[in-house]
């Protein structure tokens, strides 16, 4: 579910960042670097070189900007990028290596001023942390972390024309790209030599292999396989579309029902099998697979081998990446599958058509209306987000692939558990951290987490960053600061947190919720998912976890009648009286004034949250009062009495205020209630005399009254 705030500037979009300046955040850093630069820019016209750069590094540019890469910067010839530093959709990893290969075609293809660069990219994925407001094209420094070393050097020391990447993206990337393994580098600075591997290529399709039992998706399996049935049967094409996020199952559950409907009164039923790899070479690539001769005989039939477009669909089979050739195809296509449904049933399945571009989703669309017409056995099933918007035409029919419930995910865990060869008794407390989704599931099964950041297995963390990363900057702020803390989230202490108004939190909260990313326990309580509290609060750096616990906590002191503590940057004010810590208390800053602001008083040593009780009113804590000056000189805030505000001019308040019994004097909390000792001699040597200004030294008046402090 996509959570947004409508914002109409690009500062109004940083300003919904601000609640959380900055995050710990796994991305993947990309480098390009020219081969052979110096030699190169040693014989040519300085015009010749800068003409060369600007091709070169605006070829360059193109490319990231396609596959949403951010530069970060340009160090001479090199480029570094990075990939996931906003709206992350768990394949940041596959676009930033697809973009290294995009990069060194491209070049090949344009050779800027009839020269032929020959380019070197490495790859690494990693933690960084990232400073939000600093993400965009040139946004020198928004990232730090040892993966960008890491990456520069792979970079480094791949071959000329190559593409090189780390362990952590190729695990990433795998299946999705076509690679081999390079022998073990030692890059400087790191202390274990480092696995590398090069990148040849996209990954052509492959069939998905399912060696576990399918589990918990019983009822789902019946009602997809009952509409497949009896669309076959009375010749009435339905669209039956499983919908469900990443990572939920619906790609095994499409297998499953595929392979349920075999027969239809015994007549043998053609399967037509494809997916949607994340961002196609070609608009209609997937479209090849559909109408591509099996070697089954009972599928291998003429209309698709044979019919009156054999002549295109050769063509397009040849070349499926090639979007005007697939263009031509089109018809040929849909009249070859429409003549494999006259001769006997037609399954057309699509896996993750919500990655799918719109020439495709338009082609099923037609060829589902085309077989209504014609009365066709043909029934299409397709899977797709939850998120999905995409209009589904007439009969349809959409099946939601719900989370698991804690029996089956208990089930599958122990299935996986002990295919890995891992002890079946983990089952029981991963149950509440894979939330009923599968692939959770998977990841924590296949290894030990142990050694992952956070103990989240980085399949995981991706799938939660991606969920993350699809609300705004104002939610995504509140689930962090609910992530921050123990316990069930408060409305009040979620507002207290990030600096707002009381009320702001709670439509927020309720959206959440509506996502599945919290849920209600109390009346005014909720909790943060266990997997997704784990991966929010890694993405919280020191300071905003030092920042939020600060503000939570001057929080709880004014509620409770008592002064912040020092360096909460708090203001706290009495009635008409002035701040006592304002913004900046006990730093170095100055104020507007010149004078130091005075220092917030200790809290008590026992760590009670009462103030001393005020003289004269016992009982009551926690207000603040005028604290009688010496004669001439302003009031100073203490413990409140209900006095008027101004300058004490009677030498004898002052007197009995500082001089007097010990029973009498009030302090606070914390110090010392004996009477003062006179002021040593070296103190007033220090001083001055009135009027007298020097280093350290209070700017007085006439009459004693402090000025503030000089320069």
């Amino acid at each position: 579910m996509l959570i947004t705030t409508p914002a109409g500037s690009r500062e109004a979009v940083i300003a919904a960042c601000r609640p959380v300046p900055e995050e710990r955040r796994t991305v993947t850093v990309l480098f390009v670097d020219i081969v052979g630069s110096t030699r190169l820019v040693e014989r040519l016209d300085p015009e010749d070189v800068r003409a060369l750069q600007r091709a070169y590094f605006g070829t360059v540019a193109s490319v990231l900007r396609r596959w949403r890469g951010v530069v970060e910067k340009y160090v001479g010839d090199a480029v570094m990028a990075l990939f996931g530093t906003s709206g992350s959709d768990g394949l940041d990893a596959y676009r930033a290596v697809r973009a290294g290969l995009d990069i060194q075609a491209a070049l090949e293809r344009r050779r800027p001023a009839g020269i032929r660069l020959r380019v070197r990219v490495g790859v690494a994925t990693g933690e960084v942390l990232l400073d939000l407001a600093g993400v965009h094209d040139g946004g020198h420094g928004a990232a730090s972390g040892a993966v960008i070393t890491t990456a520069a050097r792979l970079q480094e020391h791949a071959p000329p024309g190559g593409v090189v990447v780390c362990p952590v993206t190729r695990t990433a990337v795998a299946g999705l790209v076509e690679q081999r393994p390079l022998a073990t580098l030692t890059l400087a600075g790191k202390a274990l030599p480092l696995d590398v591997w090069r990148v040849t290529g996209a990954a052509g399709s492959r069939p998905a292999r399912h060696r576990v039992p399918l589990v918990g998706r019983r009822r789902e399996l019946a009602g997809a396989a009952d509409e497949v049935t009896r669309a076959l049967r009375e010749r009435r094409p339905r669209w039956i579309s499983l919908v469900g996020p990443p990572g939920s199952g619906r790609s095994r559950l499409l297998h499953e029902v595929t392979r349920a409907v075999s027969h239809v009164d015994g007549v043998p039923v053609r399967r037509r099998v494809t997916a949607c790899p994340p961002y196609p070479c070609g608009e209609l690539a997937p479209l090849a697979d559909l109408v591509r001769p099996r070697p089954d005989g009972s599928v291998a039939d003429g209309p698709v081998a044979d019919g009156p477009g054999s002549g295109v669909l050769a063509a397009f089979l040849a070349a499926p990446d090639d979007d005007t050739v697939a263009a031509r195809a089109v018809v040929a296509c849909r009249e070859a599958l429409l003549g494999l449904a006259a001769d006997a049933p037609v399954v057309v399945a699509v896996d993750d058509l919500d990655r799918a571009a719109p020439a495709l989703r338009r082609f099923l669309h037609q060829l589902h209306v085309a077989a209504g017409e014609r009365g066709l056995p043909l029934a299409v099933v397709t899977t797709c987000g939850s998120g999905s918007a995409d209009p589904l035409p007439t009969p349809a029919r959409r099946i939601p692939v719900e989370p698991l419930g804690p029996l089956d995910t208990g089930r599958l865990l122990r299935h996986l558990l002990d295919r890995a060869g891992r002890p079946a008794a983990l089952a029981a407390r991963l149950v509440a951290l894979v939330g009923g989704s599968p692939a959770v599931a998977t990841a924590y099964a296949s290894a030990d987490p142990a050694g992952e950041p956070g103990g989240v297995p980085a399949a995981a963390r991706r799938l939660v960053d991606a969920r993350l990363d699809r609300l705004d900057g104002t939610h995504r702020a509140v689930l962090l600061a609910g992530a921050a803390r123990s316990g069930p989230v408060v409305a009040a202490s979620v507002e207290a947190m990030l600096g707002w108004p009381a009320g702001r939190a709670g439509p927020v909260l309720r959206a959440l919720a509506a996502a599945g990313l919290i849920r209600q326990v109390t009346a005014d309580g909720w909790a943060v998912d266990a997997l997704v509290a784990r991966v929010a609060a890694m993405r919280l750096s020191r300071a905003v976890r030092a920042d939020f616990a600060r503000r939570l906590r001057a929080a709880k002191d004014t509620a409770a009648g008592r002064v912040p503590a020092a360096g909460t940057g708090v203001p706290s004010r009495g009635a008409g009286e002035r701040e006592v810590c304002p913004l900046g208390a006990g730093r170095s800053r100055r104020s507007g004034g010149g004078a130091r602001p005075a220092p917030v008083p200790p809290d008590r040593p026992d760590g009670s949250d009462a103030l001393c009780p005020v003289p004269g009113q016992p009982g009551r804590s926690g207000a603040l009062r005028a604290v009688p000056a010496r004669p001439g000189q302003p009031v100073r805030a203490g413990p409140a009495t209900g006095g008027a505000t101004g300058t004490v001019a009677d030498a004898a308040e002052w007197s009995r205020w500082r001089n007097g019994p010990a029973s009498a004097v009030t302090a606070w909390p914390g110090q010392r209630t004996d009477p003062s000792p006179a002021v040593p001699a070296r103190q007033e040597r220090r001083t001055g005399p009135p009027g007298r200004v020097g280093r350290n030294r209070r700017r007085t008046g006439s009459g004693g009254q402090a000025l503030g402090l000089a320069a």
